[in-house]
């Protein structure tokens, strides 16, 4: 099993027996989630057998399963004063591909685009894998007018200006309160322009919907449609949307709906229900992660997040409390 099967974007789905594999890996060298299937009494034949690692997981073990110096470590923010989890990446360079890859994917080649970045949260801040993307996007985008905007909305403006006048593709990766801060000074005209949120309210501004979100970056910068990211630190590849918030992934990366009620047992076609991601790219730490999140997928396999759990332990995080 290499990198290149794991993360090759020339396939539609990822193939069961990729997955089976990395299943075996990880139980193999990832003592956090070998432990977690034991306790569950789980016999892993098929893919659908196969357990989820709830997220939380990260905040307080060690997930990893390498016996390797990590690279280095991914972290969320903590906001609310929440624990903070922790990545351990064992090759950097995996996450490189994966971000590379699921970009291309969607976009086409970075090469074309200015890639502007308005994340002044994350900034602020070590650990970023959010932070690590968007600086890979920039320095591949080669465009002398890629970078980031920490709060000089002026100098953003301005950019943005000069490459609607140039006729330049053009790609804002912004943090939504960072995107509502800007538009409240400034507005621009740009139909072409990219403009993708990553989300990013809580703690920062009052919490509206993604659709007054969306409404008021469309009218700030002349748009007709937001796009969207769906990432996390726990994960090394990422979901994006092109409108609406309907997400797709990359092939190595799949979406499954759990009942909420029942965490081990998969969620009726159509329903709302938990979120649990396949992450093939997360081959060193571990690849099945059931979220917080709540979601819906579509038939075309597209899929949107409806909202989240509250805080309330789930069952199963409880097996291995210490």
């Amino acid at each position: 099993m290499t990198i290149d099967n794991i993360i090759n974007p020339n396939i539609t789905t990822i193939d069961d027996s990729l997955i089976l594999d990395c299943f075996r890996f990880q139980f193999d060298n990832c003592a956090v989630y070998r432990k977690y299937v034991e306790l569950l009494g789980v016999e892993v034949s098929t893919v659908d057998d196969i357990p989820f690692l709830p997220v939380r997981f990260f905040k307080t073990k060690k997930v990893y399963a390498s016996n390797r110096e990590p690279d280095v470590v991914f972290t969320s923010s903590g906001t609310g004063g929440t624990d903070v989890s922790r990545h351990y990446v064992a090759d950097a360079n995996i996450y490189r591909i994966s971000y590379s890859a699921g970009f291309r994917y969607f976009f086409g080649d970075v090469s074309k685009y200015a890639i502007l970045a308005l994340l002044p949260s994350y900034l602020e801040r070590q650990g970023s894998s959010l932070i690590t993307m968007a600086q890979g996007l920039i320095d591949d985008s080669g465009n002398p007018l890629s970078g980031f905007f920490l709060n000089n909305h002026k100098e953003l403006f301005d950019t943005l200006l000069i490459l609607k006048k140039n006729k330049t593709p053009a790609l804002l990766i912004g943090v939504s309160f960072a995107l509502l801060d800007f538009v409240e000074k400034f507005s621009v005209d740009f139909p072409e322009l990219m403009v993708m949120e990553t989300g990013g309210m809580k703690g920062r501004r009052e919490e509206i919907t993604r659709d007054e979100l969306h409404s008021i970056i469309c009218s700030g910068f002349g748009v007709d449609r937001v796009f969207s990211e769906y990432g996390m630190t726990e994960l090394l590849s990422q979901a994006y949307s092109t409108g609406k918030g309907i997400y797709m992934t990359p092939p190595w990366m799949k979406i499954i709906i759990r009942d909420p009620k029942d965490p081990f047992r998969k969620a009726p076609p159509k329903t709302v229900g938990g979120v649990n991601i396949i992450d093939l790219a997360n081959i060193y730490s571990c690849s099945f992660i059931e979220t917080q999140d709540l979601g819906l997928i579509h038939d075309d396999k597209s899929f949107e997040i409806i909202g989240r759990f509250d805080e309330s332990d789930i069952r199963g995080c409880n097996l291995m409390a210490e």
